[in-house]
């Protein structure tokens, strides 16, 4: 079974689909991730924070744009039979690099409670920290959730996102 191709009235049928709002979502909320890391100072394993969040934030939207068009047939070994397994194995990927960097921002909203005083007066990186530990968090698991929605749709012998 060739892979679906989009006309006009699949688009909506596709952004309406599970993979098309989870692609949204991972789209905005590592939009978000990265810009709030990347607004605030920032220092040591925080930078592969940012690595992994503008990394799979630009790979989610072409894998979102690639899908929306129709032109997954393009992209050579990973497009047209294999496309769905190609957006599985990058989702795993992607929970897998989520997974430490929930950690690395964990530890450094820990490590920066001391300044989340009233009349502390020095820039506090603890609400950047905090907020950017709960977008990592809710990103990882709109992955996962891809990953297990496309992993399921395989394993039934399903070649299409939706």
């Amino acid at each position: 079974m060739p892979p679906q191709r989009l006309t006009g009235a699949n688009y909506r049928e596709f952004l309406k689909s599970f993979m098309g709002i989870a692609r949204v979502l991972q789209v905005l909320m590592g939009a978000g991730l990265w810009a709030t890391i990347a607004g605030n100072k920032y220092d040591g394993p925080v930078h592969f924070a940012l690595l992994v969040a503008v990394l799979f934030w630009l790979l989610t939207l072409a894998l979102f744009l690639l899908t929306l068009l129709g032109k997954q047939d393009v992209v050579p070994v990973a497009g047209g039979e294999h496309w769905l397994l190609s957006n599985v194995v990058h989702d795993a990927a992607a929970v897998a690099l989520y997974l430490p960097t929930i950690g690395i921002l964990a530890y450094k909203t820990a490590k920066s409670t001391y300044c989340n005083l009233e009349h502390y007066g020095p820039p506090c990186p603890y609400r950047a920290y905090l907020a950017a530990t709960a977008l990592s968090g809710f990103t990882t698991c709109a992955y996962f959730a891809s990953a297990v929605y496309g992993s399921c749709r395989k394993c039934r012998g399903e070649q299409t996102l939706f």
